[in-house]
């Protein structure tokens, strides 16, 4: 299988402080792949240097271009998108106003795949159509989320990067999202998700790095890692991921 998605010797520096040091992944068609870690391990840095917010070394592919160069409206039109950490919504502007942003590109169409892809999206998220007139700054932290995701959706991206979907979320709200991110794999669409919550994102990914100090320190497929005593004792505590939340 070709891959959608690769990274090669990718570094990240912030003055004198190296934030990652050299990692290399790999993100195939239709996969759910995730970066789990402690704080400061270098996973946001990774995701921006992905997506071109943060400078870097080393090298970006995505469906075989090299990318590392591009501006990130380029990367946006060839199918990447992020959905940052703090969202970055335009709070003072609608629901509805914050999807038809996501859909930029398509201005010009206005082709019937944005109308379908919307339509998609308040399927997947109703509580969305209950307030497209609301404004974004007035909906709960989990509904912020979720107009987030949409709106990177409404760009059909052909990669979806996500950096802490689940961050500050009840578990409830956090299982809904995920729910939606592994549904996407039927949609044609790719995702490489950095999570702190490693029980979710072992669950819901295919394939997962470990990121510690800049590296990554173990990386396999999901279910293996789930066994792995070092991921056991260190991040999933005394049940094992496969176990669920009971």
């Amino acid at each position: 299988m070709s891959e959608l998605l690769s990274v090669t010797d990718l570094s990240v520096s912030y003055g004198k402080i190296e934030a990652v040091t050299g990692v290399a992944l790999v993100v195939q068609p239709g996969s759910v792949v995730s970066i789990v870690g402690p704080n400061g391990a270098g996973k946001s840095s990774l995701l921006n240097a992905v997506m071109g917010s943060v400078p870097s070394k080393g090298a970006v592919s995505l469906l075989g271009n090299r990318i590392e160069d591009w501006p990130i409206e380029d990367r946006v039109e060839h199918g990447l998108c992020l959905v940052p950490e703090r969202r970055e919504l335009f709070s003072n502007l609608s629901v509805a106003d914050n999807l038809d942003l996501g859909a930029f590109r398509y201005r010009q169409s206005k082709d019937a795949e944005t109308s379908r892809t919307r339509d998609w999206l308040l399927t997947l998220f109703p509580r969305l159509k209950e307030r497209l007139a609301q404004k974004a700054g007035t909906l709960s932290g989990g509904e912020q989320q979720m107009l987030a995701l949409s709106r990177a959706l409404m760009a059909r991206p052909k990669v979806l990067l996500l950096d802490e979907p689940s961050l500050g979320l009840a578990p409830l709200i956090v299982r809904e999202i995920f729910k939606v991110i592994v549904s996407l794999r039927e949609h044609g669409m790719s995702v490489l998700v950095v999570e702190q919550n490693a029980r979710i994102a072992l669950q819901s990914s295919d394939y997962c790095y470990v990121m510690e100090g800049g590296r990554f320190a173990l990386q396999g497929p999901a279910g293996e890692l789930a066994e792995d005593p070092r991921v056991v004792a260190t991040y999933l505590g005394a049940s094992k991921v496969n176990q669920g939340d009971k």
